[in-house]
């Protein structure tokens, strides 16, 4: 491992730089959108509108590598990510921010691809594993620390857009200077939906579901903090409190996991999830409560996305795990393309508690979609399992690729004992 980490410190601060400005423009959004007058309705079409690029990102980048080449993409993405920045002060209109939001999410997917190939180039078989952790730890270490960076400026100024264009841009040269290029990403062709649904349907029930979930928690914390009142310093605490969560709970689920029926662990964790969420209803007017709420959402629906990642992979073979990646991707990403549009409707009719309100019903129908196939077969012997890679919600289709292929060398390893 400390070999990886001598050849790959500058890949993995290029991203943890990448992290801190797409960590602090998700939240400064939000903060700025309610100072231009824009409605909750308005706000969720501009935070659904990132996800629209960047599942349209996943697909098209790996056809620009393949044709100009990993630097030259890298390089360009970024340069229209910093420019986009710097956009959203001077153009006061939703809609253009829905356009420039489309470029920025298809871009950060773009440049995801391209680091996260990096990084799977650097690591071996021995430590690639180990190597996806520590990227994801970089990843919600950035996000986390953009929350406090963000208390530096005042969100109806120019500075805080500024800083994150400064760091995106800053973020090319650790990367580009000390990194070759690697062959072009070749994507896989993608499981059917009739064929995932007939091998895993709670992976495919569950991963849509999450989609939602990270959106309300990427997406829509900050437009939530604005509607119910919250100062600057409280919105950035609350959304720190659902990445810290993330990053904490993500290594002892991932342990547990490996040992019991995972269907039922993902049944206790959707319930502990639930209860998270009805304590953030609770919490409008305690915000130790909202904290302890945001971190156990957080520390709850990141480690299923893995949990579910790992469930399918036990009932695919090794021929089908890349597939199962892709497709698995795409249906996460439609979740999350529909999250902010339906909390925003919500928000608009019921209040800023339906935000917590939303969450408690998608966990509910996970935890009781899992209960439901507990019962419908047995599970696989735990010595037949696939291996839990913990993998971010944040991660392109080569982190993807990158924990199934770990899965797939765990699972081989153990076939040969």
């Amino acid at each position: 491992m400390i070999q990886f980490l001598s050849g790959a410190w500058a890949l993995l601060l290029g991203i943890l730089l990448l992290m801190l400005g797409n960590g602090m423009h998700g939240t400064l959004l939000g903060l700025r959108g309610e100072i231009e007058g824009f409605s909750t309705a308005e706000m969720s079409f501009v935070m659904s509108a990132y996800f629209v690029g960047f599942l349209g990102g996943s697909k098209l980048t790996p056809e620009m590598i393949r044709r100009v080449g990993h630097v030259r993409v890298f390089a360009a993405l970024a340069s229209f990510i910093s420019a986009c920045l710097i956009l959203f002060p001077v153009v006061s209109d939703p809609w253009a921010w829905v356009v420039l939001r489309i470029i920025i999410g298809f871009c950060f997917s773009g440049v995801y691809v391209t680091a996260e190939g990096w990084l799977n180039n650097a690591a071996s078989n021995e430590n690639r594993g180990q190597a996806l952790s520590f990227y994801m730890i970089v990843q919600m270490v950035g996000i986390i620390a953009a929350q406090a960076v963000l208390l530096l400026g005042d969100p109806s100024g120019f500075v805080l857009f500024v800083i994150p264009s400064v760091l995106i841009s800053i973020s090319f040269a650790p990367i580009l200077l000390s990194i070759t290029p690697t062959p072009a990403f070749e994507q896989t062709n993608n499981m059917s939906f009739r064929d995932l649904w007939r091998v895993s349907p709670l992976g495919f029930v569950g991963i849509f579901l999450l989609g939602g979930m990270f959106a309300a928690q990427f997406g829509m914390a900050a437009v939530f903090g604005t509607t119910a009142g919250l100062t600057i310093p409280q919105i950035t605490m609350f959304v720190a409190s659902i990445y810290i969560g993330a990053m904490l709970t993500q290594f002892p689920i991932g342990w547990i996991s490996d040992r019991v029926d995972r269907r039922f662990l993902i049944l206790v964790v959707s319930l502990v999830s639930v209860v998270g969420g009805i304590a953030g209803m609770l919490s409008l007017d305690n915000f130790a409560l909202m904290l302890v709420s945001g971190f156990i959402l957080g520390g709850t629906a990141n480690p299923l996305y893995s949990l579910l990642l790992a469930h399918t992979n036990d009932f695919v073979s090794l021929e089908e795990m890349a597939g199962t990646s892709g497709s698995l991707l795409f249906i996460n990403g439609l979740g999350a393309i529909s999250g902010p549009l339906v909390i925003g409707w919500l928000m608009t009719q019921f209040g800023p508690v339906s935000y917590f309100g939303y969450m408690v019903g998608l966990m509910a129908i996970l935890a009781a979609y899992a209960a439901y196939r507990t019962a419908q077969r047995p599970a696989p012997s735990v010595d037949d399992t696939a291996s839990y890679t913990p993998i971010a919600p944040t991660s392109s289709p080569v982190a993807f690729e990158v924990a199934q292929i770990v899965a797939e060398e765990a699972l081989e390893s153990e076939n040969e004992r």
